[in-house]
């Protein structure tokens, strides 16, 4: 699959830049893991009323690996694979990796070549391009990453030629209220000083549109929810730090507002009233008094594939066992 221009307030889909983002943040990801974590958490209880027995299960993305433990504590018939950009982050991910190399029968062959004699259980890839066959893997589970991507449903469309029919996929991403504090505490710097506004924050998709582009991709009975957490600071300079540490700066930070209005100099100063915008937004009353707010809006997604209606090469498919039934009905 190859990359899509961006849509509106997106950066350009650059695996080398993310992989540099993600590379750099796995040292001290752990500081922030909790977020994810608990996403994670929420994510399994949900999958407690759905019935699945997946032969083998895909953790799409996953980061240093926190949620395969889970995984194969609730599939332990299934082999729990993982896949992610960042070697980094990989490095994490096999600390908490097993050997077993029965996954090895779902790569090309080029690919077990490459991976030797005893492959792990995680590999680094691309998750809008996986190195895996058709219909591999029976659940697809991805936390907190599709958001990465600026045209999520031809992502959809990877992870749908890898899954099987019938097969689970069970994703969260972020929502557009995410970072909404910080979005507008920028917006406020920039008219206030007068320079060119630029995007700061990955401009979200909305929770409808990802239903939508999942029955566009080939999957059924798509379920979709959110809610909204808000995490409280103590400080602007904690908040920015975290924000930074889940590498929610896709931008090229490069030469930003520099040459146009003092350079260092002008960077420093438009800091400055960013912590100050930041601070204006601390709570005065309630509980929570005395912290800033960060919002995010948590989306959760699932869908099963559909059994495909139409061949390769256009032809309609119509099953024996539906030969003299109505239209079909979900299950």
């Amino acid at each position: 699959m190859s990359p899509s221009p961006a849509r509106t307030g997106r950066p350009d889909y650059d695996t080398r830049h993310l992989r540099r983002i993600f590379d750099r943040r796995a040292a001290t990801f752990d500081d922030v893991a909790f977020l994810p974590r608990e996403i994670a958490q929420r994510m399994r209880e949900r999958l407690e009323y759905i019935k699945v027995n997946p032969a083998a299960v895909l953790d799409i993305a996953c980061g240093q690996g926190d949620d395969l433990p889970g995984l194969r504590e609730r599939f332990p018939e299934a082999p729990v694979f993982g896949t992610d950009l960042s070697l980094a982050m990989l490095r994490r991910a096999r600390e908490h990796d097993a050997p077993d190399t029965s996954w090895r029968r779902f790569l090309p062959a080029s690919v077990g070549r490459a991976l030797g004699s005893r492959g792990p259980r995680v590999a680094q890839a691309d998750f809008a391009a996986l190195p895996f066959a058709h219909d591999a893997f029976e659940l697809l589970w991805s936390n907190l990453a599709l958001h990465w991507h600026p045209r999520p449903d031809l992502v959809f469309g990877e992870w749908q030629r890898v899954l099987k029919v019938n097969g689970l996929l069970m994703f969260s991403t972020l929502g557009p209220d995410t970072l909404k504090e910080l979005r507008g505490a920028y917006a406020e710097v920039e008219a206030a000083h007068g320079v060119p506004t630029r995007a700061h924050v990955i401009d979200f998709v909305d929770m409808h549109d990802l239903g939508d582009m999942l029955v566009e991709n080939g999957f059924e009975i798509p379920v979709m929810d959110q809610e909204t957490l808000t995490i409280t600071y103590k400080t602007p300079e904690k908040l920015l730090a975290d924000v930074r540490r889940w590498g929610a700066y896709p931008f090229e930070r490069n030469g930003e507002h520099e040459g146009e209005n003092g350079g260092t100099h002008c960077a420093r100063r438009l800091h400055r009233a960013l912590v100050a915008a930041l601070e204006a937004r601390r709570r005065t009353d309630g509980p929570h008094a005395g912290t800033i707010p960060l919002t995010f809006e948590i989306i959760y997604g699932h869908a099963w594939k559909a059994v495909p209606r139409m061949t390769a090469e256009g032809h309609g498919i119509v099953r024996i066992e539906d030969i003299g039934r109505g239209p079909a009905r979900n299950r």
